[in-house]
């Protein structure tokens, strides 16, 4: 009867511990993701780096539509003249005034540059899918970032609610080794144990709410909003158990962000080459415009013209010798795709590497949940019968501490294998490309 009152106990101050935490505004994972994505800087830097892309993504920008300019000139003359004529006769004028106003329209259009204006079309939306890329690397960088610190608070939370429920524990045993005491039953040493294990209690307590606190600052850093802002995290851990490494390599082959970035990056690469060979072949312009030219001269044989019009044509060239630059950019620009080929095969043997490490290390962390919810379960059922025990005198204060620090031990044991495997978890996801906001 008396085990049974101490389980009671013992899981009645768990619960107390957990009732006083939730008064706090309880943050959820989703409200957690959804306020990131709002709020982030990175995200919000890497959405505006993407729409620099798109505005860039254009076919003016490529070079494939025409210009059209407007422009006016004015010149004006005040000059002294002296014209001396084939007869002998000799015209001279001081401040003698002249001007020239002449203004229009022009056109020019490149209609043909080897094909170079349509590989830089291409290039641009290459760019602009890179950009994508760059936004959902930063976008679950940034996710998973949420993730580990939001679980690194349920973690830290279910160690805080494990050491207040040892802190009632301890001042049980000082008030029961303080009432033994006063009737003879113990001695001052074993009250000044008791007070000493308290203190060490208080101070670890203490050091896990500062714990805490710095990583609720951290998590409001990376939500972008007033780092003083309180709230608690909910108390449950939620492990993917299911993954599986094949399904993972094949995701990460097609979403994995990183590998994706460098399958453009080759294809820009290979752009930039057809942008390189273009200018072996000849580059062919037309031009069109209307002028309005009006002259006038104080003295000479015409002191008024003006001309009015269309002007039109067009121009060819060709490069002929520029001293082997050609040859060598087309050498770098081979030697670029060349780079990129190899980057691909570096960063999908990469890929490989981290899926297997990361998965041999989830599947650790799932049997180590196991092992440690059974540990737990073990201390808290040992924990109770010392209690038990301990309130009779039937055993030392030293048995009874350690029972205590056992229950302590495997609580935090227990909550770091959840937080480790949903760590595991968070990282697979995040490889594969397929971490869920």
């Amino acid at each position: 009867m008396k085990y049974s009152n101490q389980w009671f106990l013992l899981s009645l101050l768990l619960f107390i511990c957990t009732m006083n935490t939730n008064a706090q505004q309880i943050l959820s994972i989703e409200e957690a993701l959804k306020i990131a994505l709002e709020n982030n800087y990175e995200i919000k830097i890497a959405a505006n780096d993407l729409k620099m892309d798109q505005t860039n993504n254009s076919i003016g920008n490529a070079g494939m539509l025409p210009k059209l300019t407007a422009s006016i000139v004015d010149n004006n003359n005040l000059q002294n003249i002296s014209q001396t004529r084939s007869d002998g006769t000799v015209n001279s004028l001081n401040n003698g005034k002249s001007n020239s106003l002449n203004y229009g329209v022009g056109l020019d259009w490149t209609v043909f540059d080897g094909m170079k204006m349509f590989a830089k079309k291409e290039q641009l939306q290459e760019l602009q899918k890179l950009g994508e890329s760059e936004l959902k690397l930063s976008i679950l960088t940034k996710i998973g970032d949420v993730y580990g610190t939001y679980y690194d608070l349920v973690q830290q939370q279910q160690q805080l609610a494990a050491l207040d429920s040892t802190i009632v524990i301890s001042k049980q045993r000082l008030t029961l080794a303080q009432n033994r005491f006063s009737i003879g039953k113990a001695s001052k040493l074993e009250v000044l144990n008791a007070q000493v294990d308290l203190n060490t209690d208080k101070v670890t307590l203490l050091k896990q709410k500062e714990l805490l606190s710095n990583t609720k600052i951290l998590m409001n850093q990376i939500l972008a909003r007033a780092t003083k802002t309180d709230f608690k995290v909910t108390d449950i851990f939620k492990v993917d158990s299911n993954l599986k490494l094949t399904e993972l390599s094949e995701l990460a082959q097609k979403q994995n962000p990183q590998l994706e970035a460098e399958i453009i990056n080759k294809r820009i690469a290979e752009l930039q080459l057809k942008q390189v060979k273009a200018s072996r072949y000849p580059t062919v312009k037309v031009n069109t415009g209307y002028n309005f030219v009006d002259t006038q001269s104080s003295l000479g044989f015409t002191t008024q013209s003006s001309t009015k019009g269309i002007n039109y044509g067009f121009s060819a060239s060709l490069n002929l010798f520029d001293g082997l630059a050609q040859r060598r950019n087309e050498k770098i620009a081979n030697l670029a795709v060349e780079n990129a080929k190899i980057q691909i095969e570096q960063q999908n043997l990469n890929l490989e590497t981290q899926l297997a490490t990361a998965y041999q290390t989830y599947l650790t962390n799932l049997e180590l949940i196991q092992l440690e919810e059974t540990n737990q379960a073990i201390a808290k059922q040992n924990l109770a019968i010392t209690l038990d025990k301990f309130h009779i005198g039937t055993i030392t204060t030293l048995e009874f501490r350690t029972a205590q620090l056992n229950f302590v031990n495997a609580t935090v044991r227990y909550s770091n294998a959840q937080y480790q495997a949903k760590l595991s978890e968070i990282a697979l996801k995040e490889l594969a490309g397929n971490l869920n906001f």
